[in-house]
């Protein structure tokens, strides 16, 4: 037994570096395709119908993080196949733990992309996709109906299969493109959302919660979402593109 003892050691080792050390940066062309192809399922109306699902487990898991780490009990996660999404958490029904908690949705998805834009620029390409899928494991505990179960497990799997089976260079492109589709696809919700609200739809969503909350205008924390988005997007784009 004392033989393996070594053995053992050295494979934990081997893994603390793997997902804690630094990796080489892709080369710009990597960085330039995963842009162009992010574009390509953000823009179209038909691909971001189907993706949008991914910005929706991030939306809501901002929700439920929030809810957490402000004191609030988290009771579930539903996700729909319209894309839209429900987080449930008991507490006061006012005050600084539920305004964050509201306001955490539309900021979450472009949060997450500056975070992911951080590590990518630092070369933790293995820590973000395991950070990913300890997140999205962490999720799938709290999501209570069929259809949110079966996305976030087909969307953790995807991790989990690039962490496990693909070398470097895939797992370098896999998460560019996952950062650059949080980055982009974090902007166009806050603008569907305007959208929706200037024909007199959405009165109840997360701005309007918020102005019931705070008395502040929903026109005003939809314009903070847009600018937390562009922001992100900026800042982001500037660490992937090594500017």
């Amino acid at each position: 037994m004392d033989s393996l003892a070594p053995t053992s050691l050295s494979s934990l080792a081997g893994l603390w570096d793997q997902v804690f050390g630094s990796q080489p940066d892709p080369d710009l062309w990597v960085v330039i395709a995963t842009l162009v192809a992010a574009l390509a399922v953000v823009v179209p109306r038909g691909a971001w119908r189907i993706a949008r699902n991914a910005v929706t487990i991030a939306h809501e898991g901002g929700h439920g993080l929030v809810a957490l780490l402000t004191g609030r009990t988290l009771t579930g996660i539903r996700l729909h196949s319209d894309t839209s999404g429900l987080t449930v958490s008991r507490g006061k029904p006012y005050g600084l733990g539920m305004i964050l908690t509201a306001a955490a949705g539309y900021t979450a998805p472009p949060l997450l992309g500056l975070g992911g834009a951080a590590l990518l620029a630092a070369g933790h390409i293995t820590l973000l996709l395991w950070l990913a899928t300890a997140l999205l494991l962490a999720m799938l505990v709290m999501i209570r109906n069929a259809y949110g179960a079966l996305t976030v497990v087909l969307t953790g799997a995807g991790f989990l299969l690039v962490s496990w089976l693909a070398g470097p260079q895939v797992q370098a492109g896999f998460a560019y493109a996952v950062v650059w589709f949080l980055l982009l696809g974090g902007v166009r919700p806050a603008f569907e959302l305007q959208a929706k609200r200037s024909r007199e739809g959405a009165r109840d969503s997360d701005a309007d919660q918020l102005s019931r909350l705070t008395h502040v205008p929903a026109g005003l924390w939809l314009f903070l979402f847009h600018v937390v988005s562009l922001c992100s997007l900026m800042g982001g784009g500037q660490w992937l593109l090594g500017l």
